[in-house]
């Protein structure tokens, strides 16, 4: 009962993001409408429909753009109050720092348009400036919102140009409201949700400044087995409630993958997913996928790695196809379960298309030493069917 709660929970937190999505899209339209219908009837048909061609352009162009400034604004504020930069991703875009130089690699996670991690400043009396870096891309967005108002009211009736710039002003102002009003989405908490967390909960602030320090040390190139131990502490039941929190619990899992001590992981996950807890959807997703990796390399009953390969799990991993750790699930899954040795090869293959432009090649030589694992797994079962053979 309890399991199906929070799996209803986790769905309808899922919608929020969807409808807000469409109240741009609606406010948008409104806009591109009212442009139509007041257009001369002496402007040809033509002009109308390329007109309406680039306002739909221009206001996918709108999203992309305040994604771009919103992140930016995460980056201004986190300088302006002593965070360093790590790194700074668009879309799939990712910058970071690697020998000296800014390079550019690939990374996409699910549910994120975008994303600016800062190393943190040291702890002063448990505290660090957290409410500026965490709304400043809201911050941003609406001074770009009301930037291009200001212009619109300047120059209110020239054709495209206004209702473009109306689009602009709309998609910044409901950009920063669907960040900076506190709101769980499904797969990740929002900016305003991260700030409310931490501002009431000491615990969850050092939770965040953990959580930064592990990003920062990630993007130098240092694996999590290497990193501090008390930075992997499990927090209790009870604090596990704070999403901030729940980070810690699920960087402890990520530490013990790392070190390979499985038993332990497959454990702490087990207890993780059955407990409530403030883990967002993509890390409850990502622990699903290590769930039923070792399940594989271990006991491989295939009824227990069916039951956690829902549909909804399945449909998680098919949007996150290019990530190392989902392309090594799939890989166990068509070496081990399915016994299909070409599916699995070609798979190897997109991981090392995707290992390519990763940003985080360590991660890679873990993830390579797990897949090994499943490759040694699949030999052994395979002789010990030949051997089966002979003894009948």
């Amino acid at each position: 009962m309890k399991q199906a709660k929070k799996k209803k929970k986790i769905v309808w937190q899922q919608y929020i993001g969807a409808v807000f999505m469409m109240l741009i899209g609606a406010v948008c339209g409104f806009v591109m409408a009212e442009y139509l219908f007041l257009s001369s009837e002496d402007y040809p048909i033509y002009g109308k429909i390329l007109s309406l061609a680039g306002l739909f352009l221009g206001m996918y162009v709108a999203f992309f753009f305040h994604i771009i400034v919103h992140e930016a604004g995460h980056l201004l504020f986190g300088l302006m109050t002593g965070y360093k930069f790590s790194s700074f991703r668009i879309a799939s875009f990712i910058w970071l720092e690697e020998n000296g130089k800014l390079k550019m690699k690939r990374l996409s996670i699910v549910g994120t348009g975008g994303q600016c991690l800062m190393s943190p400043p040291d702890m002063k009396d448990g505290r660090i400036p957290i409410v500026l870096y965490n709304l400043g891309g809201s911050i941003i967005n609406i001074i770009m919102g009301a930037l291009f108002l200001i212009i619109y009211w300047l120059c209110p009736s020239v054709t495209f140009l206004s209702p473009l710039l109306l689009i602009f002003a709309a998609v910044g102002f409901m950009s920063a409201i669907m960040n900076g009003i506190p709101m769980r989405m499904g797969m990740v908490d929002n900016d305003g949700y991260n700030a409310f967390a931490l501002s009431r909960n000491r615990e969850a602030l050092e939770a965040f400044w953990v959580q930064l320090k592990v990003a920062a040390e990630n993007a130098k190139g240092i694996r999590l087995k290497d990193m501090p131990a008390e930075w992997f502490e499990v927090p209790t039941d009870e604090a596990m409630k704070n999403s901030m929190v729940a980070t810690r619990g699920v960087f402890a899992v990520n530490k013990l993958m790392d070190e390979e001590k499985f038993e332990d992981a497959d454990a702490l996950m087990a207890h993780l997913l059955e407990i409530e807890s403030g883990i967002v959807g993509l890390h409850r997703s990502l622990m699903i996928c290590d769930r039923v990796f070792l399940e594989l390399i271990g006991q491989n009953r295939r009824e227990v790695a069916e039951k956690m390969l829902t549909n909804e799990q399945k449909k998680f991993m098919k949007a996150m196809k290019r990530f190392p750790s989902v392309l090594r699930c799939e890989y166990a899954v068509a070496l081990l379960l399915g016994n299909d040795a070409l599916k699995a090869e070609k798979i190897k293959n997109d991981f090392e298309k995707a290992a390519k432009s990763y940003p985080y090649p360590h991660e890679i030589d873990s993830e390579r030493d797990l897949m090994r694992i499943a490759e040694r797994k699949s030999y052994t079962e395979s002789e010990t069917k030949e051997l089966q053979k002979y003894e009948v």
